[in-house]
């Protein structure tokens, strides 16, 4: 479903609304959903980046091709916002994690190549079955 587009461009409503077969309504009522946010020029007209269009080929793909209504185009893209997120904040820790043990292993630390500092550890034996210690 990917129309043709310029690159790094901004297109206007009309134009979007021609590429995407859609009724400029229907793009004003995604802004207004909160689906689609583009940008505006100072005379108030709306603006299209190549991530609006982007994210709109996402909402037709859900409305069209997997008949999502509004409602559910909006939850799921907070959820996928959401994992995006969580993605990132996974991405950091990892990072810091690396950088941390690197950290410890160059200063020669002991225990250097352990995220938890590890202790000796103790060893309990236990008597033979019918036997006392």
């Amino acid at each position: 479903m990917a129309a043709k587009r310029k690159s790094k461009g901004a297109y206007m409503i009309s134009a979007v609304a021609e590429m995407y077969e859609i009724h400029p309504q229907t793009l004003r009522l995604y802004e207004r959903e909160g689906l689609l946010k583009p940008s505006r020029t100072e005379g108030n007209t709306r603006l299209y980046t190549d991530e609006d269009l982007e994210r709109l080929e996402f909402i037709l793909n859900l409305a069209r091709d997997l008949g999502v209504n509004i409602a559910g185009i909006a939850i799921i893209l907070q959820m996928r916002e959401r994992m995006e997120e969580m993605n990132r904040q996974m991405q950091s820790f990892v990072e810091y994690v690396r950088s941390e043990m690197l950290t410890r292993f160059q200063q020669g630390a002991p225990n250097a190549g352990a995220i938890v500092p590890l202790r000796k550890p103790t060893v309990v034996i236990k008597p033979a079955p019918g036997r006392k210690l």
